[in-house]
């Protein structure tokens, strides 16, 4: 079967294998303050979710199974049996489903800016609603806002414009469809099973995943713990990239102790 998910990969082809899944209405190219210091490490799978960037638009609604499926069926295609996995709010949430599910697939997992249940559901609806009558356009501005502080925004205007222009790239049709298996989404029976070592990592100024939504996933995943990050809001892999990139490096490393 050929993967409906675009791929963008980096780094040497024999290296342990690292997937990075990016937000809601983001792609691969999220994760680019990253990738040069991972991709020295391991072999960098960033991938654009069903609907999102260059991957394919089926017909919505979509579920966070479908969404978790679609990854698990890329990686077989590639013949990658385990992975380390780190996710930002969708992508996060993709994590949370695959370490859940198919536990044998993820070795170390992280999770920034993310939630296991983010209701109300008929918010989401209505934001999918709004997209698919006036495009993404209509919701970019207040989409953007809460991805960055406004203090960086003022800072780094031109790198909050990209971000847009990233959002209203994607297909209105996929974006609302990924609205629509946020909307009906709950992980939180599922973290009990997850088995990988797990870190969180939060915005302190996340007005879109709080840091009671990470707290409430350290407290059901066993072997999870919590970084707080200051002056960061959704995207914070964007505001505090070198932050990011250690402890995202520390945890994936504390694998060779594991043993």
């Amino acid at each position: 079967m050929t993967s409906r998910l675009r791929l963008t990969v980096d780094g040497p082809p024999a290296a342990p294998v690292l997937v990075l899944g990016s937000s809601l209405g983001t792609a691969a190219a999220m994760w680019e303050p990253q990738v040069p210091a991972l991709a020295q490490r391991f072999r960098v799978i960033r991938y654009d979710h069903l609907g999102h960037g260059g991957s394919a638009v089926p017909p919505g609604p979509y579920t966070l199974d479908l969404l978790g499926r679609e990854l698990l069926r890329t990686l077989d295609d590639l013949d990658v049996p385990w992975v380390h996995y780190a996710g930002l709010s969708l992508g996060g949430m993709v994590g949370m489903w695959l370490a859940a599910h198919a536990p044998d697939r993820v070795r170390r997992l992280a999770l920034l800016c993310t939630s296991a249940s983010l209701g109300p559901a008929e918010q989401w609806r209505a934001r999918a609603a709004t997209v698919r009558a006036e495009g993404l356009p209509a919701i970019a501005d207040a989409v953007v806002a809460r991805w960055f502080t406004p203090a960086f925004a003022a800072a780094r205007p031109a790198v909050v414009a990209a971000h847009r222009a990233m959002l209203t790239a994607n297909p209105p049709a996929g974006y609302a469809a990924c609205c629509e298996a946020i909307a009906t989404m709950d992980l939180r029976p599922d973290l009990g099973r997850i088995t990988a070592p797990t870190l969180v990592i939060a915005g302190a100024d996340d007005p879109a995943t709080p840091v009671a939504h990470a707290r409430e996933i350290v407290g059901r995943v066993p072997r999870a713990r919590l970084a707080v990050l200051d002056a960061a809001a959704h995207l914070a892999n964007v505001e505090q990239p070198e932050q990011v990139c250690r402890l995202l490096l520390r945890h994936v490393d504390e694998e060779r102790g594991d043993g």
